[in-house]
């Protein structure tokens, strides 16, 4: 190959194929190369692109390689769960670019590609936790410290936005959900709604738990868990066919 080619940055959402937009799939069809992390890799079907597997930990050297891919004229799709621009490659992608060496990745056309999130994918479970301000925080502190998280999630438990957490628990991080859920009970009232949702779109796996941030509790979580906080406002109420639903009003009367 001859001339530069292009990287985009391609959300496949949380779940099953049909939650990727053809947008989406339009981009990976035309694709000569995918970059990605392996399961979400194998969450795309292929017609003959090259795949290059990386760890999930191994983010910025996946994105030069796909940058430099691209600058020898291939069209490489970085396969993203979720969105990609949501604690995810996207932001790699443009972090890579700026510390590249001047001139190494000229004429590399790059974009990103927009996917349904996880944050939305739990919500439309649960019913409307999300519908009034929300915020969306990372308890893994691989990247950032962990006094920075409980400040981020003190203010935001103070100025009562619906707090979607990400990344809240794995073997290497056994403690911190226990402890954010300590700092949000010492602002929130114990009856506030919390949604767990683990592996939503994925079938027989999925499980969507409706609890009260009293009785939220580590152990119903797992690395493919995402929590949902509720504000002061948000409600739990049974709709005609007797299910729950939590939905947070679209109005609010202010911080008492």
């Amino acid at each position: 190959m001859s001339g530069a080619g292009w990287v985009k940055i391609v959300g496949v959402g949380p779940g099953p194929a049909s939650w990727t937009t053809p947008e989406a799939d339009a981009v990976v069809a035309g694709a000569t190369d995918l970059v990605g992390y392996g399961p979400y890799l194998d969450r795309v079907e292929t017609a003959g692109q090259r795949r290059h597997a990386s760890d999930n930990r191994e983010e910025l050297d996946r994105a030069a390689h796909a940058l430099d891919m691209a600058a020898d004229g291939a069209r490489v799709a970085v396969i993203s769960g979720g969105d990609p621009g949501i604690f995810a490659m996207a932001a790699a992608v443009l972090e890579a670019l700026e510390g590249g060496e001047p001139g190494r990745w000229d004429g590399v056309g790059v974009g990103v590609v927009p996917g349904l999130s996880a944050l939305q994918a739990v919500a439309a479970r649960a019913g409307a936790p999300l519908g009034n301000d929300f915020c969306a925080i990372s308890l893994s502190d691989n990247l950032k410290p962990w006094a920075l998280i409980e400040h981020r999630l003190r203010l935001a438990a103070e100025a009562d936005f619906a707090i979607a957490l990400y990344n809240p628990i794995s073997r290497a991080r056994p403690w911190q959900l226990g402890a954010a859920l300590e700092l949000l009970r010492a602002v929130r009232a114990p009856a506030t709604p919390v949604v767990l949702g683990t592996a939503v779109g994925r079938g027989e796996k999925e499980r969507v738990v409706t609890t009260t941030l009293a009785e939220a509790a580590p152990e119903q979580a797992d690395m493919s868990t995402l929590l949902i906080i509720g504000a002061s406002t948000t409600r739990r109420i049974t709709a005609p066919d007797g299910s729950e639903r939590v939905y947070t009003p679209r109005w609010h009367e202010g911080l008492s």
